[in-house]
């Protein structure tokens, strides 16, 4: 697309990134489905290898079908150019792998998907990394977690499980202070409820596996890079500032500037951690984000009213759903997603363990899946899966207790949604 006209959302998620295939003629997307590509000479060649020229080199680190993604999420988000990946876990990694060095920490919300619990406090120690988790409401303790070895703040914006939503701009205000990026995960909100960005994000990162496709059909992640964050501001961050000896000395932020963090991440971390979206991959999310507004809009709507129908049910104890007037997190949600916020919430099912199962055994539309972001309605008794591997602490305070179910609300009807809950809920309390 031209540089020229100011597109709106429902034009840029159609657009952004694509043209026509220049061989065919092709209006959609194609798979280039190919390891390698040939090089015009020697000297083009080189050319690619000393990051001198962009191009196509080999397909773990660059591919056209991937690449019209990656042009298509960062302008849906707003950055300057974002990197995709295998997953969103791998997307996690990717984008604190920049950043930090044996001793480094990173400050992480309490209110966190369960696996990103567990990669934070469990495997990342490998690398020599560490994890702080804190209460992200709480801008004190946050500011108390970080010292002179902290080199990121991670949060999520609607947390998974609970649909908390997240303080971006206070957070970034925080993170900003101390000389540190803020990392969003947006995969709950999608840039069509929040842009991250715009609250003072650096980076954002999306598991592109849930709303972005949106059908269940494939797994992958993606890192988007703001380019407003200068790297060489002090010297926490010498893979972007400092002489890489792999490139004959090449400074990324001195060379490629607001887009250093992106060029790092196909030129070292894709090389070398090889965590590569398959194009097959890519092009199913790409047909999925041409729905992604007419998707989430049905997601809230249905979110709200089903939301709304279990809150007052008496076999229900409480909904964490935050565009309720009843959550504490309703005016940050008028103020800050102002398109609704997302359909993804817990609720606690009276009865606890047993009656949560007697639930999720009960229900015939809702899957019972370790998934979320699909056009179906899914529903999945955090505590005996997703959250399983955590304390009991661990789980309260990621708002995945014994007595929770979360579920991320389809684009069926919503009627025919509560009918099943409503016999579910039957069983579950008789």
């Amino acid at each position: 697309m031209s540089d020229g006209p100011t597109y709106g959302f429902d034009t840029l998620q159609i657009h952004a990134g694509a043209r026509p295939d220049p061989a065919t003629g092709a209006r959609q997307t194609p798979i280039y489905q190919t390891t390698a590509y040939v090089f015009r000479d020697a000297d083009h060649a080189a050319a690619l290898f000393n990051l001198q020229e962009v191009g196509f080199i080999y397909s773990r680190l660059t591919n056209p079908t991937v690449a019209v993604l990656q042009e298509r999420v960062a302008t849906l988000e707003g950055g300057v150019g974002a990197v995709c990946c295998s997953s969103g876990h791998a997307a996690q990694i990717m984008a604190l792998f920049p950043l930090m060095g044996p001793g480094c920490n990173v400050v992480a919300s309490t209110r966190l998907y369960g696996g990103t619990v567990t990669q934070f406090s469990q495997t990342i120690k490998r690398f020599g990394w560490s994890a702080k988790f804190v209460d992200t409401d709480d801008l004190d303790a946050v500011k108390d977690a970080i010292d002179d070895n902290t080199r990121a703040v991670f949060c999520e914006s609607i947390a998974n499980p609970g649909g908390y939503v997240t303080d971006i701009r206070a957070l970034a205000d925080v993170a900003d202070a101390a000389g540190i990026p803020l990392i969003v995960d947006n995969t709950s909100a999608t840039p069509y409820l929040c842009r991250p960005i715009e609250h003072g994000a650096t980076l954002v990162v999306h598991s592109t596996t849930k709303y972005l496709t949106g059908n269940g059909t494939v797994t992958g992640g993606c890192i988007v890079d703001s380019g407003k964050f200068d790297w060489s501001a002090n010297d926490k961050f010498p893979s972007l500032s400092e002489p890489e000896q792999a490139y004959h000395g090449l400074k990324f932020h001195e060379t490629f500037g607001p887009l250093a963090f992106t060029f790092h991440g196909i030129a070292i971390g894709l090389r070398d951690l090889g965590m590569t979206m398959n194009p097959q991959a890519a092009h199913y999310t790409l047909m999925g984000i041409e729905t992604l507004s007419l998707r989430m809009e049905r997601h809230v709507e249905n979110a709200q009213k089903i939301a709304a129908w279990l809150e007052a049910d008496d076999r229900v104890d409480y909904v964490t759903y935050a565009g309720l007037p009843s959550s504490p997190y309703h005016d940050r949600v008028k103020e800050h997603y102002k398109k609704g916020a997302g359909a993804l919430f817990t609720f606690a099912v009276k009865g606890g363990y047993d009656a949560c199962i007697k639930l999720v055994n009960a229900l015939e539309i809702f899957s019972h899946v370790a998934n979320l972001g699909d056009a179906r309605s899914l529903i999945i008794h955090s505590a005996s899966t997703t959250h399983r591997q955590l304390t009991p602490e661990q789980q309260e305070a990621a708002g995945a207790g014994p007595g929770v179910v979360r579920v991320s609300i389809g684009i069926e009807d919503a009627d025919d949604l509560i009918a099943d809950l409503d016999q579910a809920l039957a069983k579950a309390s008789a």
